[in-house]
């Protein structure tokens, strides 16, 4: 068992003090429209935030750690099971959201055997069916499967921007299974099984997530980002930022450049996907003892970079960072090929047929390429993995820690790390695009210590260190001479720039009377 998701008394106890007063007039309307919709008070609010990677790009999948926090911009759902079936057999759901020019309110009649969802409909009620699903498995696990869920009246309000790389999809999900549960009477929800049930929910619709952003959504604590692993398994603990002058927080800056996976994964996500695998296989083959196979893992090709580090240093008493060293360094000599490999060499490298290495690697989903650039797709992993031990470490080693009151040396310190992130990502993994490395430089100018991609990339969001007092500037700089020039709503414009400290994960609200 984990901690429970915390029951909150007070605004303060989610939210900064920074944020306290936007967040007071946000959170009473959405009570009084709770009100005005369903002509009863709402009971409770569950609550789970969006979240940024900080440090760690696109080397999840290839089982090594990252580093993403919760932030400000969250899910809210006030709930109340003050209302009756009307068909027998079944239990309703009254569904609404604040914004309901986008987001068309629905009502449901449940039967109690399953919850029916239609993947192929782009239906934002999706997500809390979803959740709802999710829910119900367990607590069908706990209390039999005839337990019989309750009726709930449900209005919602969320400010993480839709499709902007800061996981709206997982604050949401995690947010609706968390208020299911507790109307249903849970009053200690663990935060592991809330994570579970989330990570599992979110495939309802179509999204197939390894965990760390429902990990960061649920677990974080403010002032904290959280050290999400994935070797020898999903685990999730706290790191917490030290004292600053200036004081950090961040910044995360929407390009509005879509990169549509499913259109362009042939040739960028799912083919990095495919390069890191055939490194690693490469890797292998070249450096471990004839013979040695390739572990199956969690990758999503059921074998990882961090499969082939794992074979190489067996037994090894070697200290992480330096065997990332080591292998850096084995990498660049092994790795030769700067123009990248073609299929024939790859095979020929590991020892098995070109129809083999395409059945291995290239059948799960399309790619395209004539040349894999293994040697900049290994670096890039194997550097990153690095620079977020040591991002870690200035952190967490007292050595290291800040040692006067004046900080801006060891901020810049951390924000060179996130400054290599996006030179890497830019220049050996390609994944960056014109519009983020322009956003990069004008918020450097301007005052941020580091500035990098985050997500997926190819355009979405770009992630910013930066001292509390050059906000204004910063965000004047970012408004000049990016937005100005752009064809960008008003409505798209509210959530553009995001400022945001490390904030708390999952918690639930109990009302007095459907009020704060």
């Amino acid at each position: 068992m984990s901690k429970p998701v915390p029951s909150v008394a007070a605004l303060h106890d989610i939210y900064t003090t920074q944020a306290l007063a936007d967040q007071q007039v946000r959170w009473n309307g959405l009570l009084e429209k709770f009100q005005a919709i369903y002509r009863s008070p709402a009971q409770f609010v569950s609550r789970s935030p969006g979240r940024v990677n900080i440090i760690g790009e696109h080397i999840d999948y290839s089982l090594y750690s990252c580093l993403p926090m919760a932030i400000t911009p969250d899910v809210i759902i006030a709930v109340s099971t003050d209302v009756a079936p009307s068909v027998d057999g079944t239990y309703k759901i009254k569904i609404a959201n604040v914004d309901e020019q986008r987001f068309a309110a629905r009502e449901f009649d449940i039967p109690y055997s399953e919850v029916e969802i239609d993947a192929t409909k782009h239906e934002w009620t999706n997500y809390f069916k979803s959740g709802l699903r999710g829910a119900l498995g367990l607590l069908r696990k706990k209390y039999g499967a005839d337990f019989k869920p309750k009726s709930m009246q449900v209005l919602m309000d969320g400010t993480v921007p839709a499709g902007g790389g800061l996981s709206s999809s997982a604050a949401l999900v995690s947010a609706s299974a968390l208020a299911v549960m507790i109307a249903n009477g849970e009053t200690n929800v663990d935060k592991k099984d809330l994570t579970e049930v989330a990570i599992v929910s979110e495939r309802a619709v179509g999204v197939n997530s390894g965990g760390m952003d429902q990990s960061a959504s649920v677990f974080s604590e403010r002032g904290s980002a959280l050290l999400v692993s994935f070797s020898p398994a999903l685990s999730a603990r706290p790191v917490f930022f030290p004292k600053t002058n200036p004081e950090l927080c961040f910044m995360i800056v929407q390009s509005f450049v879509t990169s549509n996976k499913q259109v362009t994964g042939p040739i960028h996500y799912n083919l990095r996907v495919v390069e890191c695998s055939m490194a690693a296989a490469y890797l292998n083959a070249k450096l471990c003892p004839p013979g040695t196979e390739l572990p199956k893992d969690a990758g999503p090709l059921g074998v990882s970079i961090r499969g082939f580090h794992d074979n190489y240093f067996k037994g090894s008493q070697k200290p992480m960072t330096e065997q990332l060293e080591e292998l850096i360094k084995l990498t660049k000599r092994t790795l030769t090929q700067e123009q990248g490999y073609t299929v024939e060499e790859v095979a020929s490298s590991i020892g098995i047929s070109v129809g083999d290495l395409k059945a291995r690697f290239m059948s799960s989903f399309p790619v395209r390429g004539e040349y894999f650039k293994l040697r900049q797709r290994a670096l890039h992993v194997f550097t990153e993995a690095l620079r977020v031990l040591r991002f870690l470490s200035l952190l967490e080693d007292p050595a290291q820690a800040p040692s006067s009151d004046h900080t801006v040396e060891y901020n810049q310190r951390l924000g060179n790390l996130m400054n290599e992130t996006q030179d890497s990502c830019r220049d050996a993994y390609e994944c960056s695009c014109p519009e983020i490395d322009q956003i990069c430089q004008i918020a450097r100018e301007a005052g941020s210590y580091g500035s990098r991609l985050t997500g997926a990339g190819w355009g979405g969001c770009s992630v910013h260190l930066v001292p509390a007092d050059k906000v204004d500037q910063i965000r004047a700089a970012l408004l000049e001479k990016y937005y100005a020039g752009r064809q960008i709503s008003e409505k798209d414009m509210e959530g553009a720039i995001v400022v945001s400290r490390p904030m708390n994960g999952s918690a639930v609200f109990q009302l007095n009377g459907g009020k704060i």
